[in-house]
């Protein structure tokens, strides 16, 4: 029952997006309402913050995933390609101005 309670408070609290202070929030409200222990209380904190953290990282990596997806689908310059096109266009200025000089 206690692991049915859990699991249906994690997906209604979107556990995801939680934050530290919120939970303890949470887990302070049940203890007084006498749905948990202190320990329970705690072992519920610890639970929720590790899955929260989790959920967080998996989502960033799916989320930077998509966005490379999109950045390839559009054909965008990367910033690194950005920054070897600025490379090249400096050392063919260079080289302009040197044969510039050498013409004079």
């Amino acid at each position: 029952m206690k692991e049915l309670f859990k699991n249906v408070v994690y997906a209604g609290l979107g556990a995801a997006f939680l934050t530290k202070e919120k939970i303890e929030d949470i887990k302070t409200d049940l203890i007084e309402k006498g749905k948990m222990s202190q320990e329970e209380g705690k072992q519920f904190v610890d639970d929720l913050v590790k899955k929260s953290e989790q959920a967080k990282e998996q989502f960033e990596l799916w989320l930077n995933k998509r966005v490379e997806e999109k950045v390839k689908q559009l054909n965008l310059a990367t910033a690194d390609e950005v920054q070897e096109l600025r490379r090249q266009i400096a050392e063919l200025q260079v080289a302009l101005n040197k044969n510039s000089s050498d013409e004079s």
